[in-house]
């Protein structure tokens, strides 16, 4: 019975889900990064607050434009600001999605585009609100050994 019952949630899920990823709805979203989860040459702290926006324009398919500031702790190393655009295809109907992307982020002392990868997964909680959590990767042109950037992200989205 106990099998029964988790196999039929499950289900549910995966059919909740799915109804959330079609053409037509829109996405907002904020996501923390950083608090040392993160790496790159350049800093210690890292501490990051994102906004996103989204639109799904086919099934599966959304565009998202996104803002960004990032705190780093290291002396002489600048916060900077970041606007970008992303892509992501959700592979499968229960969340998990893939995310590609570029942003050029802006210091005191220097420009950069940075084009980068997500991996993440859109955790349900209500019918349209998600928690999502993605490993992600962003490029440097500048200067790859230290700009250059891996890490994990939380965020919290709304599909409406």
């Amino acid at each position: 019975m106990k099998k029964l019952a988790i196999m039929f949630a499950s289900l549910l899920m995966a059919v909740t889900a799915n109804a959330q990823f079609e053409r037509g709805k829109v996405y907002c979203g904020a996501s923390l990064s950083g608090l040392n989860l993160s790496y790159s040459g350049s800093s210690e702290l890292n501490l990051g607050v994102q906004g996103k926006v989204g639109y799904l324009f086919a099934d599966n398919w959304m565009g998202l434009g996104s803002v960004d500031y990032q705190h780093t702790g290291k002396e002489g190393v600048k916060d900077y600001v970041s606007v970008g655009v992303q892509g992501r295809y959700y592979i499968i109907q229960n969340g998990l999605y893939l995310g590609a992307g570029a942003k050029l982020t802006h210091t005191g002392s220097y420009n950069d585009v940075m084009p980068g990868v997500e991996v993440g997964y859109a955790f349900f909680v209500s019918r349209t609100v998600t928690i999502e959590p993605a490993i992600y990767y962003d490029q440097s042109f500048k200067n790859h050994s230290d700009y250059s950037t891996v890490g994990f992200r939380v965020g919290v989205g709304v599909y409406l």
